[in-house]
């Protein structure tokens, strides 16, 4: 495994991480998870990927279970929780500053953890003045709850204005965001967020690289296989909005490409994701440990990809 820089600060990254969207919680259980996470530890992986959100908090009680059991090192670990969804109360949506300081600390008890090592805002909140956030996890920074704090999906005039603010009041600014990118997902990233990161020395924590599932060649031939994510009956919407046959033949086009290289389609889309300016860590999701270990194997094919190889896979993507 290899550790990088959480853009300039000091924080260092697994490579790759494991977060717990849609699995933990929901499609998977105690058991598994435990699974998933002791292959993720033993490969060095030690960036774990929680939200409020996810399975309505469950995935961050099952993940905060994981690691009551297994007594890893705190040390050796950094725990993520995200801000946004809460419940369905008028306040346990959004970033207002109540709903910031009560759903960390909500986040808290799901992990049995004093502190998280990062907190993100998961959405921006159109109700709320970005200041007001901002000193909210100022706040957390200072009591020692959260070490560094960032975004998920905000616009670059949202990040700037972020910063500005920050600056302009002594608080402490965001630090990363954590924006979707993959071969079928890129614009954003390169075209309006890259500018932002290298000026603020921002870091990533980018997910959904293998686009829900299709970069790993599944759905090929518009098949839904029993158990995986898009065949669960409350993921329809997700369905729709990645299988497209567009998507679909752009993993179809990657295939000898893969084969060419030695490797699955998955690995390969995830080495590109690591090639790339920007990312600090490509957040895996697993839904059993075979899988994790599998796509593990990125690190090596990424070894392989020279800048002619990352060309030849985007004009591949491409068409």
């Amino acid at each position: 495994m290899n550790y990088r820089k959480m853009g300039k600060h000091g924080l260092k990254l697994s490579e790759l991480s494991l977060g717990s969207w849609v699995t933990f919680g929901g499609q998977v259980g105690l058991d598994v998870a435990t699974e998933c996470m002791t292959a993720a530890y033993d490969a060095g992986i030690n960036f774990f990927d929680g939200a409020e959100a996810y399975a309505h908090g469950e995935a961050e009680v099952v993940m905060g279970k994981v690691l009551e059991k297994e007594k890893w090192r705190r040390e050796d670990l950094v725990l993520s929780t995200k801000i946004f969804w809460g419940g369905k109360g008028p306040n346990d949506t959004g970033l207002s500053h109540k709903h910031v300081i009560e759903g960390v600390h909500a986040a808290l008890r799901r992990w049995q953890q004093d502190y998280v090592d990062l907190a993100f805002c998961h959405r921006p909140d159109p109700d709320t003045p970005i200041e007001e956030t901002v000193r909210a996890f100022d706040t957390l920074v200072r009591q020692g709850k959260v070490f560094y704090w960032g975004t998920s999906e905000w616009s670059a005039a949202q990040i700037r204005e972020a910063h500005t603010i920050a600056k302009q009041g002594g608080f402490t600014p965001p630090s990363m965001e954590q924006p979707q990118y993959s071969l079928l997902v890129r614009d954003r990233f390169e075209n309006e967020l890259a500018p932002v990161f290298s000026e603020l020395g921002y870091g990533t924590t980018i997910w959904s690289p293998l686009a829900s599932g299709v970069l790993t060649g599944k759905y090929s031939g518009g098949k839904t296989p029993k158990g995986s994510r898009l065949a669960m009956e409350n993921n329809g919407w997700l369905k729709e909005l990645v299988a497209t046959p567009a998507n679909l033949a752009a993993a179809e086009r990657l295939e000898p490409l893969a084969k060419e290289l030695g490797c699955s389609l998955a690995q390969l889309s995830l080495a590109w994701c690591l090639k790339k300016p920007h990312v600090s860590t490509v957040i895996l999701g697993a839904s059993k440990a075979s899988q994790l270990k599998e796509n593990l194997g990125a690190i090596d094919v990424a070894a392989k990809l020279d800048d002619a190889w990352v060309k030849r896979i985007e004009k591949t993507v491409a068409g």
